[in-house]
């Protein structure tokens, strides 16, 4: 998993989705605009995160181990039970 550069600073983060509040874009591949990193943290189950494309693979997020959405790459998530979790915005 990558980690978060140190030139990037926090500027948002979106509210706390569950496995039934979780948008359907997310689900979905999209991607974050360049030079915009993301933070997926997990505060309760498990969220399988999916990076697309050549740089593909598959992650299972928990509590205390965050995925690393870098600028640009085309990415899903998908709850594996219950689940809570929010995104930070990086840049």
């Amino acid at each position: 998993m990558k980690t978060l550069p140190p030139s990037v600073s926090f500027y948002r983060q979106t509210p706390e989705f569950t496995e039934g509040t979780i948008p359907a874009g997310l689900t979905k591949a999209h991607r974050t605009k360049s030079g915009v990193w993301g933070r997926i943290v997990v505060s309760r189950g498990r969220l399988l995160y999916r990076v697309l494309g050549s740089r593909g693979g598959e992650f299972t997020l928990a509590a205390g181990n965050p995925g690393i959405v870098e600028p640009g790459v085309e990415h899903e998530v998908e709850p594996l039970g219950k689940v809570r979790f929010h995104v930070e915005f990086y840049r």
